[in-house]
């Protein structure tokens, strides 16, 4: 029994600690603003220029001006606050934001991430994930554990080496899939270990469907 996206996001919420400052991609990272554990305060920034995200408004109750990065309509808190996108990529570049949770395409062994375009498709930008990526404190990656091949075969994206463009080299500290969670030391010096398995799933399971390699926590 792989974990559902919702599952998925709430294992993310628990890397959240009290009084951080958090940057969620878009796709299933925006999920985890739903599950944030009780007893912490949490601030959600924006690189469009918001911190401070309070959750998703009902219907008929959504504001056109706020918008998360991933253009979702959301809400404002008694706490947030506005500036301009510059200065928002200057809290991220500065380090200043605890922990980045992205999605991404592809995640290779030692921590390599791709996760900004296809060769061939069309994409809008890169957006703010190079920037994330170099200046959070803390990258954990929130992703289905496999993709569709060309001939409709599953592949893994947990891989040796990344296939696709790099997003950046050695950047991220956690992978949390359908199938498990994967904690990886960016200086190399430790493989990347599997913590946990999903409900139902075997550690046989996990490596019959990983291509990268990886030890038992």
């Amino acid at each position: 029994m792989a974990w559902s996206r919702e599952e998925m996001a709430a294992r993310a919420a628990k890397e959240l600690k009290d009084g951080f400052y958090v940057n969620l991609g878009i796709g299933i990272p925006t999920l985890v603003s739903n599950f944030i554990p009780d007893g912490i305060s949490v601030a959600l920034q924006s690189e469009n220029g918001m911190m401070g995200i309070g959750p998703f408004p009902y219907e008929g109750e959504e504001d056109p001006d706020l918008i998360n990065a991933g253009k979702q309509t959301v809400t404002e808190l008694p706490i947030t606050s506005y500036f301009s996108s510059a200065d928002s990529f200057a809290m991220i570049r500065g380090g200043h934001i605890d922990i980045s949770i992205l999605g991404a395409m592809q995640v290779a062994q030692n921590g390599d991430l791709a996760n900004w375009m296809i060769p061939g498709k069309m994409v809008k930008g890169m957006g703010g994930a190079m920037d994330l990526v170099a200046g959070v404190k803390r990258v954990v990656v929130v992703m289905e554990h496999e993709a569709k091949g060309k001939d409709g075969t599953a592949e893994s994206k947990l891989l040796k080496r990344c296939t696709l463009p790099l997003t950046g080299a050695g950047v991220v500290d956690m992978v949390i899939t359908d199938l498990g969670v994967f904690e990886i030391d960016r200086s190399g010096k430790s493989p990347m270990r599997l913590l946990e398995c999903a409900t139902g799933v075997s550690v046989d399971d996990i490596r019959a469907r990983t291509e990268a390699d990886f030890v038992v926590a």
